[in-house]
């Protein structure tokens, strides 16, 4: 079995928002060499998320609108975590829901994917640069 390891790097210049991934895991499928296997694709931040999900903007303005609803960003003093100083209490709480990593099936070299899914890195805490593992393993 090989593995194959690389981090992809962001800086959303605003405090939150979506960015399609997809190309960039393909890319690092192909540079692996692993034809048979699995993938990861993890944020490396807690504020930070990866999912899977369709690639359409109405979807991602739902997104934004419900996740803004359960967790919003004001007032501040709404978080106990915003006492440290920090102003991102909500940003943790948008991250718990959308989750921290995906796992996709690499069959025949490409990514194994259902139809219009597609990877992508939410940002929740933006303005600075972040980080997403990728972590391949098969043969």
């Amino acid at each position: 079995m090989k593995s194959y390891r690389e981090e992809l790097w962001f800086n959303v210049p605003s405090r939150r928002g979506f960015v399609n991934i997809t190309s960039q895991v393909e890319r690092c499928v192909r540079n692996s060499g692993i034809r048979e296997g699995l993938v990861l694709v993890n944020a490396m931040h807690i504020t930070a998320s990866v999912f899977v999900n369709d690639d359409e903007q109405g979807l991602h303005r739902d997104y934004e609108d419900w996740l803004e609803g359960l967790a919003p960003h004001e007032p501040l003093s709404r978080y106990r975590h915003n006492r440290t100083g920090e102003d991102n209490g909500d940003a943790h709480l948008k991250r718990q829901i959308m989750g921290r990593e995906v796992v996709v099936a690499i069959t025949g070299g490409r990514l194994d994917f259902g139809p219009w899914e597609q990877i992508f890195y939410g940002e929740f805490d933006g303005r600075r640069k972040k980080r997403v593992l990728v972590k391949i393993i098969g043969e």
